[in-house]
């Protein structure tokens, strides 16, 4: 049974003031989520972090594994031929090494969108024969995921250890 205890409430961290263009506040809400989300994952206790707590199967580590693919497939352009795999983290993989690749598959796709000042253009990259997303819907469309999936990880981190608060 999860404790209860004042030392696993973190307080939340309000949601950031950004600066007044619509990328900046796009990319600082995204920004939010990430952090929020690694930070749920981070410092989960093993084996519980990959431990299905509840029907579907679901689970921190493979919650961030999921959106580790996610980011890369959207942001920089890899092709992922099985989504429902990406829900799961290998046997072998560490809390730190998911948490790690999720964070390393953040910058690369930052380092995408830092390259990115018109938010009506395309993602500068290609996938034959279909056309990039337009950076303003990849923002809102991985913000809606990762939010999604930061609830999920909520809940899930507060049922292996207590631990609540973003």
């Amino acid at each position: 049974m999860p404790s209860d205890s004042p030392r696993n409430r973190r307080h939340d961290t309000p949601p950031p003031r950004t600066a007044h263009t619509e990328t900046d506040v796009l990319r600082g809400f995204l920004d939010y989520l990430r952090s929020s989300v690694a930070a749920k994952v981070e410092g989960a206790p093993e084996p519980e972090a990959r431990a299905a707590a509840v029907p579907s199967g679901t689970n921190l580590l493979g919650l961030l594994n999921h959106l580790t693919f996610v980011e890369r497939s959207l942001f920089l352009g890899a092709e992922v031929a099985d989504w429902q795999a990406t829900f799961h983290a290998d046997p072998g993989d560490s809390v730190s090494d998911v948490v790690s690749r999720y964070r390393d598959a953040v910058a690369r796709a930052n380092d995408v969108l830092d390259r990115c000042a018109d938010p009506g253009a395309p993602l500068p990259r290609s996938h034959p024969g279909r056309p990039a997303p337009r950076v303003r819907w990849a923002l809102t469309h991985m913000i809606e995921e990762t939010g999604r999936h930061a609830g999920h990880a909520d809940i899930l981190r507060e049922l292996i250890d207590g631990a609540t608060g973003r």
